[in-house]
């Protein structure tokens, strides 16, 4: 037997074994995302065929929801979070996930604990990486990589760690956009989504420290870093905010630098981003039952209810007193589609 027939023999071997995996993870992600009530879907790939799946989750429970239960034991999985809070455990180290942060982790043989907070509106975007796809596409890579995922491409000891956590930024808001929603014809989807991929891995999982650092590369890291100091006091300053002269010393740059900074690196203005932050607040208050439209307007900062009702509806799109029943409105929807249509969706991984 010549080695091309043996290669392909092999091949033939291992594929149902591929394929027997993809069903019983098929089978184990419905159960999990279940009670979900239909808000997991797939855009692009699977697990065990592809080595790299690509899923959105959108979502609201009454209670805590055990997240780390959809983890894959030997994978590398990122997290792009555009709602609700999460949080992932390591021996006591956490990955808080806030609205518009990133960050990827190690779940090891089940050694993570993970959940989504209780009355949230859960949106989000994970990636789950396969050993055998990494090193494929990362082998030659010229040592750039960050240290967690070089360990896990060279085949290091399958435990459970966690990267660092990042700040999404606009242009990356606006991929997570495109992935939902792609922009090309039907057939065309699979070589587009093999593209973003490798996007994404070229945004997340490269880093370079030290005397290695670029100039130019440095920089970038100093201005995301900035930004993500600021984002920071924006949420711990909703009811009074800070002045952006006092920002501007906390973080160690001048007002009008700082400024050029962050409208770069996010695509707002500190006062736009501050009022975003604040409706999301808001919005959350108003979905969890507790607050009514003047609890919540106070509750982060808003003196005048007509002012706060103006700003809820230009950044959440409906009056704040109607929230509530339009999210509630939308939830069903998203039920109703899971089960009549499958929107964009693949084999499940």
């Amino acid at each position: 037997m010549t080695d091309t027939a043996k290669t392909r023999s092999a091949m033939s071997r291992s594929e149902p074994k591929r394929s027997r995996k993809a069903l019983v993870s098929r089978l184990g992600e419905a159960v999990v995302w279940q009670p979900a009530g239909g808000g997991w879907r797939q855009l692009y790939g699977g697990f065990y065929d592809l080595g790299v799946s690509i899923e959105w989750q959108e979502f609201e429970l009454p209670h805590v929801f055990e997240w780390s239960r959809s983890f894959h034991p030997d994978s590398l999985e990122l997290c792009l979070n555009l709602g609700g809070h999460g949080s992932v455990d390591c021996g006591g180290c956490v990955l808080s996930f806030e609205p518009l942060t990133a960050g990827f982790y190690l779940p090891g043989q089940r050694a993570l604990r993970a959940w989504r907070d209780a009355r949230h509106a859960h949106r989000f975007l994970t990636v789950e990486f396969a050993p055998r796809f990494l090193r494929q596409q990362l082998s030659r890579c010229d040592g750039a990589l960050h240290p967690l995922v070089e360990d896990f491409v060279r085949g290091g000891p399958p435990r459970a760690r966690l990267g660092e956590l990042h700040r999404l930024t606009a242009a990356q808001e606006q991929r997570i956009a495109h992935l939902l929603h792609p922009p090309v014809l039907q057939g065309a989807r699979p070589i587009w989504y093999q593209g973003k991929v490798l996007e994404i891995m070229a945004e997340f999982f490269f880093e370079r420290r030290g005397e290695d650092e670029l100039f130019c590369d440095r920089q970038k890291r100093l201005a995301r870093e900035r930004v993500d100091r600021v984002v920071a006091l924006l949420r711990q300053h909703l009811v009074e905010p800070l002045s952006l002269e006092a920002i501007g010393r906390e973080v160690g740059c001048s007002p009008f630098h700082l400024s050029r900074t962050f409208s770069a690196e996010t695509g707002l203005t500190i006062p736009q981003y501050l009022r975003r932050l604040r409706m999301e607040r808001a919005a959350d208050l108003l979905q969890s039952g507790k607050y009514n439209v003047t609890e919540a307007a106070m509750a982060v900062g808003y003196s005048s209810l007509s002012h706060f009702s103006q700003c809820f509806c230009q950044t959440m799109g409906c009056c704040p007193g109607l929230y509530p029943n339009k999210a509630a409105a939308r939830k069903v929807a998203l039920n109703c589609d899971k089960q009549g249509r499958a929107v964009g969706i693949g084999a499940p991984s």
